[in-house]
């Protein structure tokens, strides 16, 4: 099957080596070409199916072909993509591996004229998925590489996973999703293409704009962008440019000429990937005139959530299915919790996700519905979601669900941010809800409407679990609301002291500049301050991919994974994370991991640490967090005593525990609906053992 679009340049020598290689079908499916592609197509003897070029998606179109082609094993081809003698056997060998083999994939080789920085790195790129030459099988924990330039599909495994209908970058949506469904996939050698994109230098940098856009949107994947290291990366890849040439016999007037161009592609290249992963957040002109694609941002609602505000406030709550005696005390409940869009380095998403685990380890049966009205995750089906909380968060079982169109009812509903509130009192055919408060999220606005909305989901009938006695308190004494509390857990796992040498006079700042309740520039002006003081201090900072404009020197890690931060954690010697509303997770994994941390007096991190426990607490002042720092960095007494309170005081908190509290929370929100068994169809207490993926 080849999707086509004013193909005419290869699609000619493409239809003779697919005559060559004999497969029982071939389909052409035409957007609207205005070149000679449709006549080669139909010269060739091929089937041809025309379509509207607004009816053309990278998944929806290669699910069309599928769906009007019957063979056992599905190959995509792009339309400029030529196969080599022996693709197709090597194809049918691939599928000999097992029934377990959902799809297999081939190199893509340079053409003659392919500039030496692609043709290089084709090159290299797929021989490193098979160093000695042979095929090789790929399950869930190796590469989950897949292009559909080249690419062959069992339909069976088709059927079951299908391409999401995003705009980029449906092949690698496709390979997590059947990876993680225990299906495998086998890279041939011999399964392969000429192929290679060779624009100009501009041509280039807006075709990786959509690229990594398109990662981004399909697969969360941010490319890490660092100023400092543009320079070297640039280098090393040109002097690998200049090796290849070297390698091919090139002149040395022709190996300076590309060198020039290859500074070019591989300088801009970073830039325009790092703008790509950050499009949502440029105007939808400049992303079209970015864009080799021409495409911006897909129009958004203006202010959605008022739409449930307006509802809730003209129509009420919807009525809760009538109580079941005994229904507190099902063993198993299923549990719908309803969340809002998310991004990479999200707590509270972690939270969310590490509590969802815990309670489908104690039993119980979890669903997870997003709820985006701004259309955040508009590219991003459900199975994409999925495996991207899965991945970013935690290894949760729970099915999930983009909006409220197949909602089925649950036990209890569980609304996880202000924003999710108004929808989830929304939701028919509950017994009860509740809502995960993580913080006091009125104090995130100046004096708005939103900080009105966010203060009035207090009064709303959902039973609120605090995460904090703090939070707990506050809801009771300034609300009037009787609640439960869990305190945030730890992944021990991960998070614990390793035989890592800790770096000397090393701060590692956790600087979100995206969540303001974190003071990073008050963070910024404490560590100014202490740089002035101990100017051969090693500064470290993480929360973010975004650069920070620092007065002192710094070395920015960005957003990375767990894995990775306890490491950080272990070899660091102060950890600085400030929380002027409810504490965040970070203190607690720096000292599962024998971190000292400082966090601001008062509030939050007072009530839940102690004024004199362990943590290092500071008044929020500049000099303040200055001098808390350096007291640490100075006084080795101090530091252990620090560090061994805070080993002592993660101990016990464990995602387990805090899954349990929550359950707590939930049957007492349930016990709180006195009453008896309804007429009403009691499916929602009794949920099926797998609900609807």
């Amino acid at each position: 099957m080849i999707p086509v679009l004013n193909g005419e340049r290869h699609l000619k020598a493409l239809l003779a080596a697919l005559h060559r290689e004999q497969p029982d079908e071939v389909l052409v499916i035409d957007s609207g070409s205005s070149d000679r592609s449709l006549e080669i197509a139909r010269a060739a003897g091929v089937e041809v199916l025309e379509i509207a070029a607004s009816d053309f998606g990278h998944g929806r179109t290669r699910n069309l072909g599928a769906e009007h082609t019957s063979g056992d094993l599905i190959c995509f081809l792009t339309q400029d993509a030529v196969p080599v003698d022996g693709w197709l056997d090597a194809y049918r060998k691939a599928f000999t591996f097992g029934d377990h083999v959902g799809a297999a994939y081939g190199p893509h080789l340079p053409r003659g004229d392919t500039s030496p920085m692609i043709a290089r790195e084709l090159t290299e790129f797929f021989a490193a998925f098979a160093p000695d030459g042979r095929p090789v099988e790929h399950g869930a924990d190796g590469p989950v590489f897949l292009s559909n330039v080249n690419a062959c599909y069992s339909r069976v495994c088709w059927r079951g996973i299908r391409f999401p209908d995003v705009a980029y970058a449906e092949d690698q949506g496709f390979a997590r999703a059947m990876l993680a469904a225990g299906w495998t996939k086998v890279y041939h050698p011999d399964a392969a293409v000429e192929h290679a994109h060779d624009f100009g230098s501009v041509e280039f940098m807006r075709r990786y704009f959509d690229e990594y856009r398109g990662l981004r949107e399909t697969l969360g994947h941010v490319e890490p962008i660092n100023v400092r290291g543009l320079a070297g990366t640039t280098r090393r890849q040109v002097s690998s440019d200049r090796r290849w040439m070297e390698a091919q016999g090139w002149s040395g007037p022709r190996r300076a000429r590309w060198s020039a161009r290859s500074a070019v592609h591989h300088s801009s290249r970073q830039v325009f990937a790092a703008l790509g992963s950050r499009a949502d957040r440029l105007p939808g002109a400049v992303q079209r005139a970015i864009s080799l694609e021409r495409r911006g941002n897909p129009p958004k609602r203006r202010a959605p959530v008022w739409e449930e505000v307006r509802r809730v406030s003209r129509e009420g709550e919807a009525p809760l299915l009538d109580a079941v005696p005994g229904q507190a005390e099902r063993e198993r409940l299923h549990v719908a919790v309803v969340i809002p869009p998310f991004g990479r380095g999200s707590g509270g998403h972690t939270s969310i996700a590490q509590l969802v685990l815990g309670l489908e380890r104690i039993g119980h049966t979890c669903s997870i519905w997003v709820y985006d009205p701004e259309d955040r995750h508009a590219r991003e089906p459900g199975s994409v979601l999925r495996r991207r909380i899965v991945d970013e968060f935690a290894p949760v079982e729970a099915p999930v669900f983009k909006g409220f169109g197949d909602w089925y009812g649950a036990d209890i509903a569980v609304a996880t941010g202000w924003e999710t509130a108004y929808p989830t009192v929304l939701l028919p055919d509950c017994r009860a809800r509740a809502y995960l408060v993580h913080d006091h999220e009125p104090e995130f606005f100046a004096t708005s409407a939103q900080s009105l909305w966010a203060e009035q989901t207090y009064s709303l009938d959902l039973y609120p679990i605090s995460a904090s006695t703090w939070l707990r308190d506050l809801l009771r004494s300034r609300y009037g609301r009787e609640g439960h509390w869990f305190r945030f857990g730890v992944d021990h796992s991960l998070y614990h002291p390793r035989s890592v040498r800790r770096q000397p006079r090393t701060v590692l700042f956790y600087a979100r500049t995206a969540t303001p309740r974190r003071a990073v520039p008050l963070g910024l002006l404490a560590l100014d301050e202490l740089w002035r003081r101990r100017p051969d201090m090693r500064i470290v900072m993480f929360g973010t991919d975004d650069e920070i404009r620092a007065s002192f020197p710094y070395e920015p890690v960005g957003l990375v994974s767990p894995a990775e931060l306890a490491h950080r954690y272990c070899e660091a010697t102060v950890g600085l994370c400030l929380s002027l509303t409810n504490y965040s997770l970070i203190p607690q994994e720096m000292m599962a991991c024998g971190l000292p941390c400082v966090d601001l007096a008062g509030a939050s991190p007072e009530a839940v640490f102690g004024q004199d426990g362990p943590i290092e607490l500071a008044q929020p002042d500049p000099l303040a967090i200055a001098d808390a720092v350096e007291a640490l960095l100075e006084d080795r007494e101090r530091w252990r005593r620090r560090s061994e309170a805070g080993l002592a005081f993660v101990a016990n908190a464990t995602w387990e525990r805090a899954a349990g509290q929550v359950e707590e929370g939930l049957r007492a929100a349930l016990r709180a609906r006195p009453g008896s068994r309804s007429a009403r169809e009691p499916a929602a207490a009794a949920p099926p053992a797998a609900p609807p993926r």
